[in-house]
C-alpha cells in the first residue's frame, strides 16, 4: 500500500515539474537552446578576449616556450583587466583597440590555446591588480619599482639577478645620436639611468631613451666630434618581468606560476572573472 502511494507522490510531482519547466523549456528552444544573461556582456568579452590575443602576439615570438607564453598572457590580462577596471566599456574607444592584424592561423590557434588555458588568470597583490611591467632583456638584473616609480606601493618589485640575460644576442648595441653637451647625472641601483643632462635641461632617463630611440634605459653616453656614442645594455626599461630570463626558466622546466613568482614575489594568481561581470 505505502509503495504505491509512494509512486503517486513520485509520478504527481514529475507532472507538476514539467507544468512548472515547460515555459521555460519552451523559452530555450526558442532562442536556440542558450540562455545569455547579458547579450551585451557576452560581446565584451568575445571583443575583449580578441585584443588580448592580439596584445599577446604583438609581445612574444613563436620561440618561447609554452610555460612563458602563458606567463606572458596572464600579465596581458591583468593589465587589461586594470584598464577595465578603470574605463569600464570605455576600453573599447581606446586608440588602437579592436585593431587587427594579420596572424598565422597556426600561430593564433596556439595563442588562444594559451589563452585559454589560463582563463581568468591574473597577478593580485593583496586584493589588488598588480602592476605587471615586462622588458626583453635587462641588463643582468632588473629594477626597483620603489626606485624608478618612488614610493613602496610596488614592493613586489625588487632587483632581481637575471645573469643569463648577459648572454642575450641582443644583450649590447652601440649608436650614434646627434646630440652634444649631454651626460648622465645619476643610475639607479641597477645601473639604469635615472636623469640626463642635456645642455642646461636635465630630463628623465627613460624621456631620454624614448626620444632618440636607444634599445635600454642602461646606457653610457660618450662624446664624440659632434655627436654622442651610446651604448645600451639590455632591451627595454629593466622593469618587472624579463622575458629572456622567464623563457630561459621555461626551458629549464620552470612553470608559470614558478616564473611569476620569481619576478613578482609576494603576489598571488588568482581567477578574477567577476571583474567583468559588471562592466558597464
Amino acid at each position: 500500500m505505502l509503495r504505491k502511494i509512494g509512486k503517486k507522490i513520485k509520478k504527481f510531482l514529475a507532472v507538476l515539474s514539467i507544468i512548472v519547466l515547460t515555459p521555460y523549456i519552451i523559452t530555450v528552444f526558442a532562442n536556440g537552446g542558450s540562455v545569455e544573461t547579458s547579450s551585451e556582456v557576452s560581446e565584451f568579452d568575445k571583443l575583449l578576449k580578441e585584443h588580448c590575443i592580439q596584445t599577446l602576439a604583438k609581445e612574444v615570438t613563436s620561440e618561447y616556450e609554452e610555460e612563458m607564453l602563458k606567463a606572458q598572457a596572464i600579465l596581458v590580462r591583468t593589465t587589461v583587466y586594470k584598464e577595465v577596471e578603470e574605463l569600464g566599456q570605455g576600453i573599447l574607444e581606446q586608440e588602437g583597440f579592436g585593431k587587427t592584424e594579420d596572424i598565422d592561423a597556426a600561430w593564433y590557434r596556439k595563442l588562444e590555446k594559451i589563452w585559454e588555458e589560463t582563463e581568468g588568470q591574473v597577478v593580485m597583490y593583496g586584493d589588488k591588480l598588480a602592476l605587471v611591467p615586462f622588458h626583453q632583456v635587462s641588463n643582468g638584473k632588473t629594477r626597483s619599482g620603489a626606485e624608478v616609480l618612488g614610493g613602496e606601493e610596488y614592493p613586489y618589485l625588487q632587483i632581481i639577478e637575471c645573469p643569463k640575460d648577459v648572454e642575450a644576442e641582443n644583450q649590447m648595441e652601440s649608436q650614434f645620436i646627434q646630440v652634444t653637451n649631454v651626460k648622465v647625472e645619476s643610475y639607479d641601483t641597477a645601473g639604469y639611468v635615472l636623469n640626463v643632462k642635456v645642455g642646461e635641461e636635465t630630463c628623465s632617463g627613460e624621456s631620454f631613451r624614448d626620444t632618440y630611440g636607444l634599445a635600454s634605459s642602461c646606457f653610457e653616453l660618450q662624446a664624440f666630434e659632434n655627436q654622442t656614442r651610446v651604448i645600451t645594455k639590455g632591451v627595454g626599461h629593466g622593469l618587472g618581468l624579463s622575458q629572456y630570463t622567464a623563457n630561459e626558466m621555461a626551458k629549464e622546466g620552470k612553470t608559470y606560476q614558478e616564473i611569476l613568482q620569481f619576478f613578482f614575489a609576494g603576489t598571488e594568481i588568482k581567477e578574477v572573472a567577476e571583474i567583468l561581470w559588471n562592466v558597464e
